[in-house]
C-alpha cells in the first residue's frame, strides 16, 4: 500500500511552466505504474498522463507537446511538467498507482491532488 501526495500547484499566467510532483514514502512507489488525472470545474475527471514501472510513458493527445510525466526512482517521485499553459488547464490534479498503466481510472492509489489555475 502506498500514499501519493502531490505538491507543485499553484496560480500561473497562461504561457507559464509548473512542475507538479508526486511522492510517496514506501520504497515499493517505485514498483507501480504511475499516472496523472485532472478534474477541471463543472468537468469530469480526465486522463492525462502515466508512466509504467519500465518507463515507458503515454500522454494524452488533447495535451501531447505540452505535458511530460518523468520518474525519479531514487527521489520515489514522479513528476508532470506543464508547459504552456492555458487557463483550460486549471484543474485539480491527482497522482495515481497501480499494478498495471491505465489510461482509465483503474488504479489503486490516489493522492489528495493538487489545485493548478491558470490566469488569462
Amino acid at each position: 500500500q502506498v500514499q501519493p501526495v502531490e505538491s507543485g500547484g499553484g496560480l500561473v499566467q497562461a504561457g507559464g511552466s509548473l512542475r507538479l510532483s508526486c511522492a510517496a514514502a514506501e520504497p515499493t512507489f517505485n514498483m507501480y505504474a504511475k499516472a496523472w488525472f485532472r478534474r477541471a470545474p463543472g468537468k469530469e475527471r480526465e486522463f492525462v498522463a502515466a508512466i509504467s514501472r519500465s518507463g515507458i510513458t503515454y500522454v494524452a493527445s488533447s495535451v501531447k507537446g505540452r505535458f511530460t510525466i518523468s520518474n525519479d526512482n531514487a527521489k520515489n517521485t514522479v513528476y508532470l511538467e506543464i508547459n504552456t499553459l492555458k487557463p483550460e488547464d486549471t484543474a485539480v490534479y491527482y497522482c495515481a498507482a497501480g499494478s498495471v498503466m491505465r489510461t482509465t481510472g483503474e488504479y489503486d492509489y490516489w493522492g489528495q491532488g493538487t489545485q493548478v489555475t491558470v490566469s488569462s
